[in-house]
């Protein structure tokens, strides 16, 4: 789902389930190599987690908001929170590992 940052709060911050936004750009080649793959895991872990694409270029405020400077960071919100970020394009396998350990189990993993 591609978000803004007028419907952000909504979507993200006030969403009943953990929620995966993706940072991207569309100058950004690792994040177009990404997009197959994040339609995939939309649909495996639809209804327990939210998967979400925000544009740095045209949502500024949000990118400015969490700090973005590398592409494609992955934020992961649970409770309106940010409580994972990992900068750099990910393989299936570890963005479904990272949903796991994020989502998924106990522990604190806080953004730093």
């Amino acid at each position: 789902m591609e978000i803004t940052d007028r419907v952000f709060e909504k979507e993200v911050l006030s969403a009943d389930v953990p929620v995966l936004v993706d940072f991207w750009a569309s100058w950004c080649l690792p994040c177009k190599a990404i997009e197959e793959t994040l339609k995939e895991l939309e649909g495996e872990y639809r209804g327990k987690v939210k998967i979400c694409k925000l544009n740095v270029d045209r949502n500024k405020f949000t990118a400015q908001k969490y700090n973005i400077s590398g592409l494609p960071t992955f934020i992961f919100f649970k409770n309106g929170e940010p409580v994972f970020r990992e900068v750099a394009a990910k393989s299936k396998k570890e963005l479904q590992d990272m949903i796991e350990k994020t989502c998924f189990t106990s522990g604190d993993h806080s953004v730093g």
